[in-house]
């Protein structure tokens, strides 16, 4: 039997993950980590994109998208803390073109550093939710 992890995704709307994974991997505010079974103590933020669970017994990835939020890593358990959190399986492609699409706008209409700073945050997390679509799209 592999070696596994505890794994919590949850969002302040609902506990989108609760299970046992052989490895996470996820996007940290430093780069991509991975994390296996055994990690050493770690407490980090997470940007927007895709967190991959590989769950025992299962060839494919788990995939769930975080618009950011917290990572707290203990030798046997893992807890993300999203700021948003949406399973791979219920991503929808149009809704993140339009929200794209309303996100630069907001951004083309700011007239202060906060709005613009605000409408590139909001850019960024759609791309990231796009760039999580597509590595879904690319398994089927």
């Amino acid at each position: 039997m592999a070696m596994t992890v505890q794994v919590d995704v949850v969002s302040g709307e609902e506990q989108i993950f609760a299970g046992l994974a052989e490895f996470v991997v996820l996007p940290g505010e430093m780069g991509e980590l991975g994390i296996l079974p055994g990690h050493a103590p770690l407490m980090t933020r997470i940007k927007p994109g895709a967190v991959r669970l590989k769950l025992p017994n299962q060839v494919e990835e788990e995939l769930i998208f975080v618009a950011g939020g917290i990572l707290e890593v203990q030798p046997n358990a893992v807890t993300v803390l999203a700021d948003t959190a949406i399973r791979g399986k219920d991503l929808d492609e149009a809704k993140a073109h339009e929200a794209l699409k309303n996100a630069e706008e907001a951004r083309s209409r700011a007239t202060d550093k906060l709005e613009v700073a605000t409408a590139t945050a909001e850019i960024a997390a759609v791309a990231a939710q796009l760039a999580a679509i597509q590595k879904l799209r690319k398994r089927h």
